[in-house]
């Protein structure tokens, strides 16, 4: 064998070296293309995960403990002026009050106790102060004093703050709302035993027990025509009830209900909306035999009235209907605060809260709502009087031993808990526990309803209605585009499909919202109608074409029968549709609408479930078909023609082997649609009520995560509750698809073992 001498033969040299340089640089793109997935596989999947870990760091916060720290403690401010009744703090934490049983008030720093004013409220000589009461957060601070000779008096504590000289000054006064003369309670001049008032823009309410009586007294500002100078105008009126026992007097902020409590814990519900006539409208006994009431007071919005009792309970008492439609006082729900008395309720005056002190000072913070214990600490001394802040970020307590204890209080997010996202909640004045979203409200007293089960059964309906519609569908014209149809027809219908899925989604809710609903509203029947009878103009005509003369038959060019099945169903459609309005006038005598809801209670929403369930099963038809028309069109035709050999029809082939060599990818097309389904979001925006409602029935409306995440993250503020449930929405829709998707995924996989041998 002779040998190649590379140096007598240069052009071979020469070819030799160049194809060298061309293996190594194809190699550097191999290894290019190989490094550059690799990190777009593993940027992708970081990414997935500081998704995640981003969105569990937002939501973190919702589920963390509250704390309360002391900050200090010092002796009561100007002990020697009496004993505390009240204690009340400013919305910076930075001035407290403390009103005295002998008409004093003391406003000092909250923080170091330094007395800053002192004022005495003008009572008039020989009267000596009986009763105190506090009114409604709504009153601004104020208080009235019942006397010994009949009289009331009602101050308010008040802080301006000022800024001389750039530095933040607030100062601390009294003020008369009602006059600084007394007003007279009680014209035979019997000591006013127990006190109540509200005071409103234009009309302020005061309750009255003297040993006998309990006298109503209503003041009602009447401005002149002529002058800027309101006439108050008065008037009075004597409860028909036994005033001996009454040990508590409480109404409401709007001046509608009054409740009387006795030691035993008798309640009596007045209707005091008509002033000159109160009436007695409920009466209950609402704690348990052997027990008393110890401490009362309006939660946030006096919609509830929280009871605390000598063992250690609080009960929440809220107005509901009854199964016959009457207004009835209902326990909704019980706190266990400790085995001792509840020697004071505070409720919070922004959120649904309260702060509770017990017999042995142990403080607790609660939520109703979420019936959450955020805090409880031991005070090791009996408490005296107790104050939460505005914001409820400080607490001021008074001891039996002369300390007053400042602490600060991190509690956040106390409306929300497990239970109170993904079980039935009894709201107030709801007559029964129910799952109910509703974050926001124009009124302050509001309740956030923060359950997110409407928002995922409403995801699930939706993408159910909506498989159902697409499923069928996309397999059928799938299989039929992919294994029946010619090629020549196939490269038309494939790619014009698929060009479905390049539709806007906002132009698909768009149109179901404003023209397919109000068209589906007006032929309903039509609707139904067309399911029936399309199919059956499609098996009549195909029982007709088999006797279609052969010229018309070899005329037609082969593969493309189904194309005259088009206006078979268009002219199918049509008809079913023009009859729609005569068929209802004949059937139900009317329309179907008023006779689903006349004959089966079934009510119809114009934009509901049926109208998303065909417009998001429209754009979820073309991801379906396209990849499940893929993974059978690349079933190999070796498998398919041996099937055929030894014997097997057309459709026994189609079943029995290309279905099941296909199935994964068929699988992986009906999960990847559902997906799209799930997080839908301009779709189901559009086209249903947006109402997170859990009714089953395909004419309501419903609200899904990716729609509720859309329509309420703007008007949310950062960091708020609100802001981090939607995030927390968001968290639960990808857990949702990533735990399907890996199940799909796993699925897919067996799937694809068990039939690789075929």
């Amino acid at each position: 064998m002779s040998k190649i001498n590379l140096q007598t033969n240069p052009s071979l040299a020469s070819s030799l070296s160049s194809g060298g340089v061309h293996e190594r640089w194809r190699l550097i793109k191999d290894a290019a293309a190989r490094y550059g997935v690799i990190a777009g596989g593993l940027g992708i999947i970081f990414a997935i995960a500081l998704i995640f870990f981003y969105l569990l760091y937002v939501v973190y916060p919702l589920f963390m403990s509250a704390t309360a720290q002391s900050v200090n403690q010092y002796d009561v401010p100007e002990i020697a002026m009496g004993k505390t009744i009240l204690l009340g703090i400013e919305e910076q934490n930075e001035v407290a009050a403390r009103f005295t049983d002998t008409g004093q008030v003391v406003f000092f720093e909250i923080g170091t106790g330094k007395s800053i004013l002192t004022e005495a409220i003008k009572i008039p000589a020989g009267s000596t102060i009986v009763s105190f009461a506090q009114g409604s957060p709504v009153s601004e601070g104020a208080v009235i004093y019942g006397l010994s000779d009949g009289k009331a008096i009602i101050v308010k504590h008040q802080y301006k703050v000022t800024y001389p000289n750039n530095q933040k000054l607030i100062t601390p006064s009294l003020v008369y709302p009602m006059g600084e003369a007394p007003l007279v309670i009680n014209d035979a001049g019997a000591a006013l035993e127990k006190v109540a008032v509200i005071i409103g823009g234009n009309s302020s309410t005061i309750v009255a027990k003297t040993a006998e009586k309990i006298r109503l007294s209503h003041f009602e500002k009447e401005k002149s025509l002529f002058s800027d100078e309101a006439a108050l105008t008065r008037t009075d009126a004597v409860l028909n009830y036994s005033a001996t026992d009454v040990v508590e007097i409480l109404i409401d902020k709007d001046e509608h209900n009054m409740y009387l409590l006795n030691k035993t814990g008798q309640l009596g519900l007045f209707d005091i909306t008509d002033k000159t006539t109160p009436k007695l409208t409920y009466e209950q006994h609402i704690v348990e035999a052997g027990q008393t009431v110890t401490s009362t007071a309006f939660l946030n919005g006096d919609l509830s009235l929280m009871i605390g009792d000598s063992s250690g309970l609080v009960s929440q008492w809220s107005k509901v209907r009854d199964k016959l439609n009457q207004f009835a006082m209902q326990k909704i729900r019980v706190f266990k605060v400790s085995n001792k008395a509840v020697i004071t309720i505070n409720p919070e005056q922004r959120r649904k809260g309260f702060m509770t002190v017990d017999a042995d000072g142990v403080l607790g913070i609660y939520h109703s709502t979420s019936e959450r214990q955020m805090i409880q600490e031991n005070l090791s001394q009996g408490p005296v009087a107790a104050a939460i802040s505005p914001r409820a970020n400080a607490v001021l307590v008074q001891t039996d031993a002369g300390k007053m204890n400042y602490w600060t209080v991190d509690n956040k997010h106390p409306e929300v808990s497990l239970r109170s996202i993904w079980q039935e909640v009894w709201y107030e004045s709801y007559p029964k526990p129910d799952y109910i979203w509703q974050s926001s409200s124009a009124n302050s007293d509001f309740e956030p309803k923060y359950s997110l089960t409407p928002l995922v059964f409403g995801t699930l309906k939706a993408a159910f209605y909506a498989m159902l519609v697409a499923m069928p569908l996309a397999l059928m014209g799938a299989i039929y585009t992919a294994y029946f149809m010619t090629p020549k027809m196939r490269q038309y219908v494939k790619p014009t499909i698929e060009l479905m899925g390049a539709l806007p989604t906002v132009i698909l809710g768009f149109l179901a919202g404003l023209w397919l609903a109000p068209l589906i509203e007006e032929y309903l029947a039509g609707l139904f109608t067309l399911f029936m009878l399309v199919p059956l103009a499609v098996i009549l005509f195909a029982f007709v074409w088999q006797f279609c003369p052969k010229v018309i038959l070899q005329k037609l060019p082969e593969g493309f029968e189904a194309a005259i099945l088009v206006p078979i169903i268009i002219l199918s459609a049509w008809f079913a549709i023009s009859i729609s309005v005569p068929l209802e006038s004949y059937l139900f005598h009317g329309t179907l609408r008023d006779w689903f809801k006349n004959e089966l209670g079934i009510g119809y929403d114009q934009r509901n479930a049926l109208v998303v369930g065909i417009a998001m099963g429209f754009a979820v038809i073309p991801t379906i078909f396209s990849i499940a028309e893929d993974a059978i069109f690349s079933v190999p035709k070796h498998l398919t023609v041996g099937s055929l050999a030894l014997g097997a029809t057309t459709w026994q082939t189609m079943i029995n082997v290309v279905l099941l060599t296909a199935s994964p990818g068929i699988f992986s097309a009906v999960m990847i649609g559902l997906g799209r389904a799930v997080g839908e979001t301009m779709i189901v925006l559009m086209a249903t009520g947006n109402t997170p409602v859990m009714d089953l029935s395909i004419f309501q409306g419903l609200r899904t995560l990716a729609a509720n995440i859309a329509v309420e993250m703007p008007e949310s503020a950062v960091d708020s509750t609100h802001y981090r449930v939607l995030f927390l929405a968001a968290l639960v829709l990808f857990m949702f698809t990533f735990v399907f998707n890996t199940l799909a995924e796993i699925i897919r996989q067996r799937l694809r073992e068990k039939y690789s041998s075929l």
